[in-house]
């Protein structure tokens, strides 16, 4: 048995003072011991835990036992070490941030599938895979066959899905992302945007419990996740790859950030790739004065502690 866990988790419901039962929240878990990052909002929860077994049975025991969080799921990945190093709960206007006004997953949302009902769907001739991540996430991973969408952020994506109301509208469509919350809002603001309820529908528990239930089937590729890891594999039944290397093209999995911190991409570069541009994205990158030392990592740290990700600090998507 592993030592460790990694928790990933979010809920909709009214949290009355939020900003506070966040401030609360971070002593208790500062007492357990527990890593990694929790929004709170007026609309939920969102996070990402890390920790070990006896402490993360203590996390969740914890938010189950509370009236406001009722019934919230978990989705527990074992791990052999923390996957997060640091601690962050915060106050937040939204869970995931999305900025629609009056869209409210709790008073609607898609219909839910669970996962053995998407696989026994998704190959229908009139059934569609929508991705709602951003394009670093479906990058390294997606469906296989599923229609991606140009999106630095989530907040990119009602403009998006806008312009495939006349490709999708006689379709059935199942979005998807890593853990169920931003389909959540995504399928709210299309239903409210005009595509049709009966038709619209969402992974629940998302990639995560997708993969747990059915093995990962026609998942190309791995799961960008939002803490040490980077990336995950999902699919045991017909893996792939389908990343490459951002100087060489040969397939790879391995996510680093450009070593110039002004530059400070987050891209795919193979080892050889790394040592040979010392773990910039490009010549000018390599050549600029202010590079960092790449050490074959290509994480970067700032008052002595270790940076992950610096680009999306500010994300948290499950």
């Amino acid at each position: 048995m592993k030592q460790y866990r990694t928790l990933l988790f979010y809920k909709f419901a009214h949290v009355p003072n939020a900003e506070e039962y966040a401030h609360q929240h971070l002593l208790f878990a500062r007492n357990l011991g527990v890593m990694g990052r929790v929004l709170f909002a007026e609309e939920g929860i969102n996070g990402t835990i890390s920790g070990t077994i006896a402490q993360c049975d203590r996390y969740m025991e914890h938010l189950s036992n509370d009236p406001i969080f009722a019934g919230i799921e978990f989705k527990i990945d074992e791990e052999d070490e923390i996957t997060s190093h640091k601690l962050h709960v915060r106050y937040r206007p939204e869970i995931i941030h999305f900025g629609v006004p009056d869209i409210n997953p709790c008073d609607l949302t898609g219909n839910y599938l669970e996962p053995d009902e998407v696989l026994a769907m998704k190959d229908q001739p009139d059934v569609v895979m929508l991705d709602t991540r951003n394009n670093m996430e479906h990058l390294v991973g997606k469906f296989k066959n599923a229609i991606t969408l140009d999106l630095q952020t989530f907040r990119d994506f009602p403009e998006k899905v806008d312009q495939l109301r006349e490709e999708l509208k006689d379709k059935r469509i199942i979005t998807y992302c890593t853990g169920g919350i931003r389909c959540e809002k995504a399928t709210a603001y299309m239903i409210k945007a005009g595509f049709d309820a009966n038709k619209l529908f969402q992974i629940h528990g998302g990639i995560i419990k997708y993969a747990k239930e059915t093995g990962g089937t026609d998942f190309d590729g791995y799961c960008y996740v939002f803490d040490k890891r980077v990336v995950t594999p999902i699919n045991e039944v017909n893996p792939t790859i389908i990343s490459k290397c951002h100087i060489c093209d040969t397939p790879e999995i391995r996510m680093v950030n450009c070593s110039n911190p002004e530059c400070n991409e987050h891209f795919v570069l193979c080892e050889k790739c790394g040592w040979e541009m010392e773990g910039a994205c490009c010549t000018a990158c390599k050549e600029h004065p202010r590079r960092r030392i790449y050490d074959g990592t290509g994480y970067y740290t700032r008052n002595g502690k270790q940076l992950f990700n610096s680009k999306q600090s500010n994300a948290q998507s499950v």
